[in-house]
Parts: structure tokens; sequence; C-alpha cells
């Protein structure tokens, strides 16, 4: 009993501690706010919701049992089959879910403020983004990992089922394309980056190899060398970036390193997933959250004053401000965060490789709702380092160039319109900080996260020189390292959607490990997300423009497909009292993207409706003008077919969206009312023979709280 009171002592401190902390972010006035209050905030917020709230789910809702054989155990065929230590396996899922979203969208978003993109982010993955990847994987690991667009399929019926098909795999595609975008931004003209994230390749080989033939079981012992070569690896691009000959081998251009891109993950998605998969994504899950956790401790060492407002005047207009996307603070803050509190591109992964590969199903917590924690904290660092920047460096860097002039004189006077001050010295001197030419119109966000981790990282090192320079370059590397593992990942996820999409119709394709289908699908996922990429990166406006909000958009419809389909089978599974667990997220999250849907769609703001630029881009085209952003004709032509394919598939993805979600609540009208008996696609069940690892709970264990 004194134990029990003890536990429940401490938790209630924790929720005091952020009560104070979250008091402090919204209420204070007439002050700096320090971001250690942002920091434990989220860190006490996250502890509660997995202590309680994930635990509520794997237990009442869930109802998990690891007496029973998991697709990994059942179905081991040592390709897409296999059972995996889950701190591996955490690793694999959080490399592959966390990608540009939670680096990107709260840097995009901090243009509004940083509160309403904080209390998003933190109360967005507690109640929706951890609960859609739990649910989910726990869902599709009861049917022998079977895919989101399969299991609505079978859940839902013919009509929601294929028009959830259709935009399950379309959006997949432009989440891939989005992604890639982001790393070829990032590596383009960086031989550091470049050298850096190719010698990850054979890292992961050596890892996978020496862990399946060498030393299998030995996890600590293979992590160890794997990191140890990261780090040569990353001191090794240093040198290569110092070196003019070499860096010149290793300096590449945006199509390039797209072409690359393309040829890496058709090889990802083709070998076994041991092979190279798994082992990268585990070495890329050390980088990931170590440099995380440095962050995080540099900002409790340092403490960094906010120097953005809660809520800046863009918060307050109805085009926002002038960093993209561009729209009103409600929907588009929700689907520029992205990633960070609710992804519906997770949904694919937890239904894709991770469920083929999980030991025990009470490891859904972990794995499933542990790791979008992780993520969201990913966002919350990414939002501070944008927030303590000064708001008119964060400006001149991430507001366009036809707004900016290219020059610091000239974005200088154009911050200056915007309300903030910032002198044309202070930009030129923190570009020389951070060893860059110019740090002008440096727009997509990931930029910007470096020039706010640099500074960070850079005052907990003062003793050391502060090495601005190298900390830029580092996180510029990182963010690199952090996005590629998500394409690799998703192009895998993809090439189970096809297979099966096409199975329908020829059945050896239902078949995952079969492999001609295995290489027909792989190489058209890839080719499908490939065009866009090309597309992105020689895109006149610029891709992340033109794709961001699209991918923002794409991925929060696809999070409401995954919550149909969970709150359709906890309503199969007599859990009726329980579906408030998925159907109040898929409302909200329904409301938020056809809100964002509409603007992009019917908007008469250029910046914001793509059917409305086209129109404009028209005019210009034909008077053979040049429309604005484009540098010549040619580009004005290249902008209307853009905008053209943008619109289209914004009318898409909410169409089928809104078919998913019609043709399920029919099924849920049927199931209550009782007039349709409930048919659950569930595999039978198999005792397990694995044993569980230390401190795991099963169905038989008296007491759970864990």
């Amino acid at each position: 009993m004194d134990n029990r009171l003890g536990r429940y002592a401490v938790w209630i401190g924790v929720a005091l501690v952020g009560a104070l902390c979250w008091g402090m972010l919204a209420l204070s006035r007439g002050e700096t706010i320090n971001a250690g209050w942002m920091l434990f905030a989220a860190i006490a917020s996250y502890a509660i919701a997995y202590r309680f709230y994930a635990k509520f789910i794997r237990d009442r809702v869930l109802v998990t049992d690891d007496n029973r054989a998991t697709p990994g155990e059942r179905l081991n065929n040592g390709r897409d089959f296999e059972p995996m230590d889950r701190r591996i396996l955490f690793g694999h899922h959080f490399a592959a879910i966390a990608g540009a979203g939670p680096l990107v969208g709260p840097v995009l978003a901090a243009q509004m403020g940083f509160l309403p993109g904080t209390v998003w982010i933190i109360v967005g993955v507690i109640l929706a983004g951890a609960v859609q990847d739990m649910t989910i994987l726990f869902f599709s690991m009861r049917r022998d990992g079977k895919t989101l667009g399969q299991m609505a399929r079978e859940e839902i019926g013919p009509v929601g089922g294929a028009a959830a098909l259709v935009a399950v795999l379309s959006i997949m595609i432009i989440l891939l394309a989005v992604l890639a975008l982001v790393v070829v931004n990032a590596l383009a003209n960086s031989p550091w980056g470049s050298f850096s994230i190719a010698m990850t390749l054979p890292i992961a080989l050596l890892m996978g190899f020496y862990l399946r033939f060498l030393r299998p079981g030995r996890v600590l012992e293979v992590s160890a060398i794997g990191v140890g070569l990261l780090i040569l690896a990353i001191m090794g691009g240093g040198w290569i970036s110092e070196s003019s000959s070499y860096a010149d081998a290793w300096t590449f251009s945006g199509v390039t390193i797209a072409f690359a891109l393309i040829i890496y993950g058709f090889v990802a998605s083709v070998l076994p997933v041991w092979v190279l998969l798994a082992p990268r994504d585990y070495l890329s899950t050390f980088m990931k959250i170590g440099t995380i956790l440095l962050l995080a401790v540099g900002i409790a060492v340092t403490l960094p004053a906010m120097q953005f407002p809660r809520f800046t005047e863009f918060a307050f207009t109805a085009t926002g401000g002038p960093v993209a996307p561009v729209g009103p603070l409600f929907p588009f803050v929700f689907i520029t965060i992205a990633c960070g509190a609710l992804s519906g591109f997770h949904s694919l992964i937890a239904s894709g490789t991770t469920p083929k590969l999980i030991q025990k199903e009470s490891q859904v917590r972990m794995i499933g709702y542990g790791a979008m924690l992780m993520e969201s904290f990913v966002a919350v660092m990414a939002m501070i380092a944008a927030c303590i920047l000064d708001p008119g460096i964060y400006f001149a860097m991430n507001a366009p160039a036809a707004l900016t002039g290219g020059t610091a004189e000239s974005a200088a006077s154009a911050v200056s319109g915007l309300g903030y001050t910032v002198s044309a010295e202070t930009l030129s001197n923190t570009a020389s900080s951070v060893g860059e030419s110019s740090i002008i119109s440096r727009t997509g966000g990931a930029p910007t996260l470096a020039v706010g981790m640099a500074q960070i990282f850079s005052a907990a090192t003062a003793f050391l020189g502060g090495l601005q320079a190298f900390w830029y370059h580092f996180a510029i590397m990182f963010e690199a390292l952090f996005i590629l593992t998500t394409v690799d990942a998703g192009t895998r996820v993809g090439r189970f959607m096809l297979q099966d999409l096409i199975g329908n119709v020829y059945e050896p394709f239902k078949n995952a490990s079969w492999l001609p289908g295995n290489l027909v699908a792989s190489a058209i996922i890839v080719a499908a997300w490939g065009y866009f990429l090309v597309v992105g990166v020689t895109d006149p406006l610029g891709g992340i423009n033109q794709l961001f909000p699209l991918f923002g958009i794409a991925n929060q419809l696809l999070a409401a497909v995954a919550l149909t389909v969970a709150t359709t089978i906890l309503i199969k599974m007599g859990k009726l009292k329980y579906i408030w667990v998925t159907l109040v997220p898929l409302a909200w999250d329904a409301i938020v993207t056809l809100t964002a849907s509409w603007y992009k769609i019917f908007s008469s703001d250029p910046r914001i409706g793509f059917f409305q630029q086209r129109s404009e881009a028209i005019e210009a085209y034909n008077a053979g003008e040049v429309y604005t952003g484009a540098q010549s004709v040619d580009q004005t032509a290249q902008i209307i077919t853009n905008a053209t394919v943008d619109g289209i598939l914004s009318i898409v993805f909410a169409l089928a969206i809104i078919v998913v979600i019609l043709d399920a609540v029919r099924v849920w009208f049927g199931l209550i009312r009782g007039r349709k008996e409930p048919d659950l696609h569930e595999s039978p069940y198999e005792p397990s023979e694995i044993e569980a690892p230390p401190g795991a709970v099963t169905a038989m264990t008296p007491n759970r709280d864990v």
C-alpha cells in the first residue's frame, strides 16, 4: 500500500510541475519566456500520458495478449516477417516514422507564434497521434501485418475500401516525394552531408550481417560498433568538406541527389529487411535520439529566452504570414505541424513493416505510443530552436526571395516592412558564423532549424570556443539522416500496399515476399514518387512552397482514414463504450483537413488557392509575361502544370476521404443497431513459443501496472 501511495505521489508531483510550466507558457505577461518552461511542460505531459493513458488503451481498449503468437513469429521467413528485439524494432519504427514533419513543420508554424503550435504538438500527440499509431499497429498485427488500405477494404466494405486504397496509395506517393525533397535540399552542394549519409549504408550492411551471422543476439555490441563508425563518418565528412579535391567529388546537384535517392529507395525496398533497412534505421535512431537528447540538455543548461511572442500578428490575419504554407492560423497551423502531432504516414509504417517484426503484443505501447511521443518531443525541440532566433533573422531566412530580394540589405528592408527589425550587418554576421555565404531566403525550415540548433549547441560548448559553424553543418547532416530513413521504410510500405492492391487481380502479388512482385511493385512506387521529387527539385516557385501544403493536407487526411478504420474495428470488437478514443481525434482531424482542402481548392488568393494561382499564371502566359516567382515564360508554363496537378490531387484526396468516412458511418450504424453482424478479420489464435522479454507483461500477468 505504501509503495502504491509513493508511486502516485511521484505522479502527482509530475502533474504539478507540468501544470506550473503550462501556466507560465500561457498566462505570464510582460516578460520573455524561458525555453525551459516549454521543455519541462512537454516532458511532464508525455510522462503522464504514457504512464496512464497509453496503459489504459493497452489494457482496457485493446486488451493485448503476450501468450498469442504475432505474425513475426508465426510467419517468420527471414525476409519480411521476423520477430525482432524490441529495442531494435523501436529504433527501426522511430527512424521510419520520424521524417521531415517534426523538424520542418514546427519551424514553419513558428511564424504564428510559439503557443498555438506547441499546444497542438503536445496535446495532439497525446490524444490523437500516438493513439492512431498504437491502435493501427495492434490491429494490423492481429491481421498478419495487413496494410491500412487492405484493412479498410475488409473492415469497411468494397466502396469505402476501394476509396481508401486509392487515397492511401496516392497520398503515400506525395508524402515520400516531399520527404525526399527535404533530403535533397539539405544535401545539395554539401560534401560533408553527402559523404556522411553515404557512409551509413556500408555501416548498416556490416551491422546487419554481424548481428545475423557473426554474433547473433549481441545487440549492445553491434550498437557500439555502429555508433563508433557513425561518429567516424561524421568526422570524415568534416574532413572531406575542408579538402578541395575530395570536396568537389562529394558535391552534387539537387537533381543528381534526387536520382541517387530513387535508386536507393528501390534497393532498400527489394532487399530483406534485416540486410539494410532495420540496421540502418537502428543506427540512425542513435543519431536521432542522441542529438535530440543533447539538444534538450543544451536547452536545460543554457535556458535560452524565446524571442518569439506567444502569438505574432500573422496569427490573426486571413492570409497568415509570409512563410509558406500561407494561410490563416486555423486550419493551416495544424496541417503545417504535420508529423509532430498527428501523422497519417505513421499508420502506413504501423501497418507495413513494424507489425511483421514485433515480438509481443504488449510492445505496441512502447513501440506505437512511445515512439510517437519521442517524435513529438523532436517537434518541441524544433519549435524551441526556431523561436530562440531573432524574429528578423527567422523571417529573412524563410520569406521567399521575391520578398527579400536575395541580399542582406534588401532582406533587412523587407523584414522591417513586416514589423521586425534586423540589420544587414546582423544577417551577414549570422551567415558568416555558421560558415555560409548567405542565409537569405533559405526556405524550407531545415536551414533555420540548423541555425537554431547551432546557437544552442555553441552556447553549451562555449568553453570550447562555441564551434557554431561545426554545429550548423552537423545539424544539416542530422536533418538529412533523420529524414532519409523515412523514405526507405516508406518505399517498402508502398510496395506492400501496391502488392495488396494488385493481389486482388493477380493472386501471386499478395505474397509480399514473392520476388517478381517485389521487384515490379518497388519499381512502380519509386517511379511515382521519383517523378514528383524531380518536379519539386526543378519547381520555379520552390518545391517546398508548392508541395508542403499538399503534403500536410494529404498526411492529415490519411490519418482520418486510419482513425476511421480503427473506430470501425473497435465497434466490431464490442468496444462501443471506448470508441471516443479514436472517434474524437477523427472528428477534429476531418474538420481541420477538409477545411484546409477547401482553402487550397477554392481560395481566391493565388498564394493559397491552387486553381487561382493557375488562373493568374495562365493569364500571364497568354500575355507573354512572366508570372510572379518565375524567371521565364517557360517557367510560367511549369507553374501552370504544377498548380493544376496539385489542385486536382487536392480534390481527389478530399473526395476519397469523404467517401471513406461516409461509408464507415453506414457500417457503424448497421453494427450498433444490430442490422449487421460484426465480421472481424483477425488471424486465428496460435500460442506463442517465444519467451517474453524481461519486464514484459502478458494477458495472464496479475498486475500490469508497468
